[in-house]
C-alpha cells in the first residue's frame, strides 16, 4: 500500500497532505512508517476525504501514542473517553462541545510535565458562509523554523533557562487573586526548558507560549515577560505559519513537539462546526 502515498508539502514553513490512504482500516507497518516519517519532516499532516467510525479513528491516532482518556471531561463522545468534541452545536440551550478551544497561540498541554507528542483533529462539520467560503481555519507556526531563526547570541542566552507554563496565565504571574488557592493547587506550576529538543527528530524548538509562559527562573518578572513576548512573536511570524483551510473528512494530526496553533473564531452559532478531537501521548521535555 505505500507504494501508492503520496506526501505533498504545503510550500510554508510547515505542513503536508498525505494521499493515497484509507484510515478506515487498519494501517500496515510500511504504510505507517511512511505516514510518522511524513509527520516527523512537516509537523502537521492532513488526509483528507475520510468516513471513520470512532474505533477507527482511535486506532489510527494510537499509532503516534496511547491516546489520553478523556472520561472525566464534559465534553467526551459517550463510550469513547478518547474522543472530545470540538464544537458550537448547542442542544436544549447547551453546548455539547469545547466552543472556544484554541483562541488563542500555544501548545497543547505545556503546563503539565508530559505534555502530549500529537493532537488530532477530524473534521465532521466545517462551517461557511452564506456565499460558501469556508470559515474556522486553524493555523500552525514552526517552533522549530523560528528556533533556527534566532541570532546565535539569543540562542546561548536561552541555554538552560528554565520557563514557567501555568494553565490559569499571567493573571496568577500578575498576582490578580481572581483565582481560589483550591484551584491554584489543582493546576500547579511547571518549568520547562526555553528550548526543547524533538524526542523523535533531535531538532531543537523554542518551548514559550505567550499566554501560558509566566516568568523564567533566574530573571526578574518584568524582564521574563518582555523576553517571553519576543520569543513567541518570533514563532508567529509570517513566515513560519501554515493555514489550514478544512474541509469535511479531514484527518489533521500536528505535532506539540514542535508547533504552536490557533483556530479562528470567524463563524457564528448558525454555522455549524463539529470536530472529533483525540489527544495522543505523553513526552519528557529537555534541553
Amino acid at each position: 500500500m505505500s507504494a501508492n502515498i503520496e506526501v505533498i508539502p504545503s510550500g510554508d514553513a510547515l505542513g503536508a497532505e498525505v494521499r493515497g490512504v484509507d484510515l478506515s482500516k487498519p494501517l500496515d507497518d510500511d504504510t505507517f512508517s511512511v505516514l510518522e516519517a511524513a509527520f516527523n519532516e512537516h509537523s502537521v499532516i492532513c488526509v483528507r476525504n475520510q468516513e471513520l467510525e470512532p474505533e477507527a479513528y482511535i486506532e489510527y491516532a494510537g499509532r503516534y501514542g496511547e491516546p489520553q482518556n478523556l472520561f472525566l471531561n464534559n465534553y467526551a463522545m459517550p463510550g469513547y473517553p478518547e474522543i472530545l468534541y470540538i464544537s458550537n452545536i448547542q442542544e436544549n440551550g447547551k453546548d455539547i462541545g469545547h466552543a472556544d478551544a484554541g483562541c488563542v497561540w500555544h501548545t497543547d498541554m505545556s503546563f503539565n510535565k508530559n505534555p502530549p507528542r500529537a493532537t488530532a483533529l477530524y473534521a465532521r462539520e466545517v462551517p461557511t458562509a452564506e456565499d460558501g467560503t469556508i470559515l474556522g481555519d486553524t493555523l500552525f507556526a514552526s517552533a522549530v523554523k523560528a528556533y533556527e531563526s534566532l541570532p546565535e547570541e539569543l540562542k546561548e542566552k536561552l541555554k538552560g533557562k528554565q520557563v514557567v507554563h501555568d494553565v490559569l496565565g499571567r493573571r496568577r504571574a500578575r498576582g490578580s487573586g481572581t483565582q481560589d488557592n483550591a484551584k491554584r493547587e489543582q493546576v500547579p506550576l511547571m518549568n520547562h526548558p526555553a528550548v526543547r529538543t524533538h524526542p523523535f527528530t533531535g531538532k531543537k524548538a523554542l518551548y514559550v507560549v505567550n499566554g501560558e509562559c509566566v516568568d523564567i527562573e533566574g530573571m526578574d518578572t518584568d524582564d521574563a515577560l518582555e523576553l517571553i513576548d519576543e520569543l513567541a512573536m518570533t514563532v508567529i511570524r509570517e513566515e513560519f505559519i501554515h493555514r489550514h483551510k478544512w474541509q469535511v473528512g479531514d484527518v489533521l494530526l500536528w505535532d506539540n513537539c514542535a508547533v504552536q496553533h490557533l483556530a479562528s473564531h470567524d463563524y457564528e452559532l448558525h454555522q455549524r462546526r463539529m470536530m472529533w478531537r483525540i489527544t495522543i501521548g505523553h513526552t519528557d521535555v529537555y534541553e
